[in-house]
């Protein structure tokens, strides 16, 4: 079975008004568009078309969400925890109402994702950087007690441990002099190795002043993405997106925590208690050629994305999801029919669906549980 899914975009602040409607070709909107949803998620099950929304049809089973994702602000920084410490974080909220803003954990699951850039530049900051380039960073700033102090912490230690006690003390409210000694400190830097990563904090500190995620963000590898390439986000993870167009895909969850860059709840300890602080480098993965089989390390999920120049027959583990992202493309299963696959739409095939052919001229992205 083969059902057309849509769904209306989400209006975060942080999402674009044009990145969407240039993907799906009309003009811009009037309000941010933030995510366009895929999947069967309670929060906002997708379309089908005349037949009400997806979770009817799954039963809520899907174990993955398919997402357009439109930043043209930078999200907030977060982490999101392993299976284990859902299930026990989830457990010891049992008693909170679901809607308590202080809540950390909204179900049991797990939240890896793999985000994929569509737009010519997507930025994003994940992991963090080992200390001593971010030391190197902090040399170009003016010197003042606040950056001296950022850096006698960061040198104190094993660069994990100092980490984390650097990201307690910026988050725990006792560190607002030295980060507005930082952001103060950011209009004059020069920092030959590291331009674009100090141009996209100083547009945090400017969306985002006085707040003390903007000087973690500055302990964080800077992500620049070309169409097609991706960044998998395992959990403990610190990241943020900060700008451009995406195809994601994730565990079905909502469990965030918060490091900064928004007036969200933070919960300090906990995101203390998850976060891993071992730094170092995000691969990122190489897009190219008439398929990408994208590396996911995880049994909840998986991606890959074609560029169609005529049919194209693919095995799935359904139930899975054709999104097309550009051009002319439709897929056709085991009845079949032909169904076309207007770009910024998805096709959904059942579980009885194992192969599908993809057709017309353009670029479609498959999903599917993973295989692992």
């Amino acid at each position: 079975m083969l059902l057309t899914i849509t769904n209306e975009p989400r209006d975060y602040a942080w999402g674009s008004t044009s990145l969407l409607a240039g993907l799906e070709g009309r003009s811009p909107s009037e309000a941010p568009e933030a995510e366009v949803w895929f999947g069967d998620h309670p929060g906002d099950p997708a379309d089908v078309a005349g037949a009400g929304t997806l979770d009817a049809v799954t039963g809520g089973s899907l174990p993955y969400l398919l997402k357009l994702l439109a930043a043209a602000d930078p999200l907030s920084i977060q982490v999101h925890p392993t299976r284990e410490q859902a299930r026990a974080g989830f457990a010891r909220e049992a008693g909170m109402d679901a809607a308590d803003p202080t809540r950390n954990y909204r179900d049991d699951n797990h939240k890896p994702e793999l985000i994929v850039a569509l737009s010519d530049r997507f930025e994003a900051l994940a992991g963090l950087r080992p200390v001593a380039d971010t030391l190197r960073l902090l040399a170009a700033l003016p010197e003042s007690p606040g950056v001296r102090e950022l850096q006698e912490r960061l040198a104190a230690g094993s660069e994990a441990d100092a980490l984390r006690a650097t990201l307690g003390w910026l988050l725990s409210g006792g560190a607002q002099a030295a980060v507005d000694d930082v952001i103060d400190g950011l209009r004059n830097a020069d920092a030959v190795e590291f331009p674009d990563a100090l141009q996209a904090v100083r547009g945090m500190a400017e969306h985002n002043p006085g707040d003390p995620g903007v000087v973690v963000a500055l302990l964080m590898n800077f992500v620049v993405l070309r169409p097609g390439e991706a960044i998998f986000l395992r959990a403990g993870l610190l990241h943020a997106y900060v700008s451009g167009l995406g195809v994601e895909i994730m565990a079905a969850s909502d469990n965030v925590l918060r490091g900064g860059l928004t007036p969200k709840h933070i919960d300090v300890d906990e995101l203390l208690a998850i976060v891993d602080t071992e730094p170092g480098a995000v691969p990122v993965q190489r897009g190219g050629g008439d398929e990408t089989v994208y590396e996911i390390p995880v049994p909840d999920f998986a991606l890959r994305r074609f560029e169609l120049a005529g049919p194209r027959t693919v095995d799935v583990a359904g139930p899975a999801m054709v999104l097309a992202t550009a051009g002319d493309v439709a897929v056709t299963g085991a009845a079949g029919v032909r169904t076309p696959v207007r770009v910024g739409a998805a096709v959904f095939a059942s579980e009885d669906e194992r192969v599908l052919t993809l057709s017309g001229i353009g670029e479609a992205f498959v999903a599917e549980p993973g295989r692992a």
